[in-house]
């Protein structure tokens, strides 16, 4: 293979082979921009145009192997078609936070054209106050958060060095796609070359099983198991292609009063005052919805193994997960941050025992088997016949501290999601910008109808945790929120019976 040809890891591949007509495995990145005669359809695509040298990921396609012998390969394109990539939508001339999150519920409901690179930029104009907001997709297999922001400190007018410009790598010149032949043979060669690390990769993972177990008999909490240990709930269960979004700001500095007014809690950290707001908000809507299972919900939290690295990443995956509690079954909001923070330490201790473990053993998954396995259980909602792996998502990720710009516009505010996953119809990702914690909520809206009400309960849950009462506008908004979404049954109703 070429610089400009490479072969995916197995961990990336996954992500393409998980992919089903109803469970798409892209992100999304939303960046809404102040009033600015730079924020026009022409001006974006000239301005990507002219960084696609500084973002690898969006000039390589993914080009299978013949017969599926191994992972794709990556290759990179000479040019990009602009039709294929960049889209406009118009919200109106009015168009609330409300609207913009409708449309981009809708954008998130297709999967990505696999016959191009896999992005997609939406420019999203006719906000009230004269913003806009760019939305883009871009696919899990070619990239996680800590990447993903990386590529966004590329595309952004910075004056600090702390958004580490060390990231404006040239990206290679591109190539035309390699030939059958030749990817047969890389195939059976790096198959081969493969198969002699598949001893030492026993022999580690035995090692690494065996101090979990050690440190989970000595440990004064419990961790909970994937499956095992997640109660049923309404959103948990098998997803359909449609998705809904919603979002919530906090301020960073209140965050930063709740781990100041717990600091008796050992090791508190931001992480876990997340946790507890998405807790306190799914408390609220459980009780709306008159749902109250047995036990705690659990979550999945993403990790990045590299996340301590200086030398940013602009492509690929290297994130593991770690499976905590909500402490939802607790009702004093203190001891729920407690039990999230001590069982959090633990499951961190036991995740960096495990180590790269599971993305290692992903190098060997068969993709032919592996995809149509994915593509029958979700065909026969496999979901439907036992409980989740855990109940929800929750993903926190530092993003830029200090103001920045896109294109000569001023960076109003930031916004992140990842994709859901058979079985778990929410994730909540919250990245920071500058002094506020953005909270991005996806859903599958036949299995959690209404987020934007799950959304309105976090402004109520961080004040919960500060021992203050809950903001009587917070309240007010899910009224109407709850009020609007009647309203919308209702109309569907009536076209439905027109």
């Amino acid at each position: 293979m070429t610089r400009s040809i490479s072969r995916m890891t197995g961990g990336d591949a996954g992500f393409l082979y998980m992919e089903t007509p109803s469970m798409h495995m892209h992100t999304l990145k939303i960046a809404v921009l102040e009033p600015s005669t730079d924020n026009t359809f022409d001006r974006l695509i000239e301005m990507m145009t002219e960084r696609l040298r500084l973002l690898p990921p969006m000039r390589r396609r993914v080009v299978p192997v013949p017969f599926a012998l191994h992972h794709p390969v990556l290759v990179t394109q000479r040019e990009i078609d602009p039709r294929r990539h960049f889209f406009r939508h118009h919200i109106g001339g009015a168009g609330t936070m409300r609207d913009l999150e409708r449309l981009i519920g809708e954008i998130c409901s297709t999967p990505l054209d696999r016959s191009v690179p896999l992005w997609e930029l939406h420019l999203c104009e006719g906000l009230a106050d004269g913003k806009v907001a760019i939305v883009g997709k871009i696919h899990h297999a070619m990239a996680d958060g800590l990447a993903a922001n990386a590529m966004l400190a590329n595309v952004m007018d910075v004056s600090s060095t702390d958004m580490r410009t060390s990231v404006r790598t040239e990206a290679h010149e591109g190539v035309d796609d390699p030939s059958s032949s030749l990817l047969v043979r890389h195939a059976l060669r790096d198959a081969a070359s493969q198969l002699r690390e598949f001893p030492t990769l026993i022999a580690s993972t035995v090692r690494r099983l065996a101090e979990v177990a050690r440190y989970r008999r000595g440990m004064d909490a419990k961790v909970p198991l994937p499956v095992k240990d997640a109660p049923r709930t309404s959103f948990n269960g098998p997803l359909t292609p449609r998705r809904s979004f919603a979002t919530a700001t906090v301020p960073l500095a209140d965050l930063k009063r709740v781990r100041s007014t717990h600091a008796d809690i050992e090791g508190l950290t931001l992480n876990d005052v997340v946790l507890a707001v998405a807790s306190g908000a799914l408390r609220r809507w459980l009780a709306l919805h008159d749902e109250h299972p047995r036990t705690s919900l659990t979550a999945g939290v993403p990790v990045g193994l590299d996340a301590t690295d200086t030398e940013p990443r602009l492509i690929g995956n290297n994130v593991s997960n770690l499976f905590t509690t909500l402490a939802t079954d607790v009702e004093d909001p203190a001891e729920r941050l407690q039990a999230i923070s001590t069982t959090t330490r633990h499951a961190k201790a036991i995740s960096q025992r495990l180590g790269a473990a599971l993305m290692e053993w992903s190098q060997f998954a068969p993709p032919a088997p592996f995809a149509a396995a994915v593509r029958a259980y979700s065909r026969l909602r496999g979901a439907r016949f036992h409980a989740s792996a855990f109940n929800a998502i929750v993903s926190n990720v530092p993003g830029p501290r200090e103001r920045v710009k896109v294109a000569g516009a001023q960076l109003a505010d930031v916004f992140s999601v990842g994709p859901l996953t058979e079985g778990i119809g929410l994730n909540i990702t919250v990245w920071s910008y500058v002094d506020r914690m953005n909270f991005s909520l996806l859903a599958c809206p036949d299995l959690l109808p209404d987020v934007e009400v799950l959304a309105s309960f976090i402004p109520a849950a961080v004040a919960e945790l500060l021992g203050e009462p809950e903001p009587g506008a917070a309240a007010d908004s899910v009224d109407e929120r709850v009020d609007e979404r009647v309203d919308e049954q209702d109309d569907a109703g009536d076209q439905e019976t027109a």
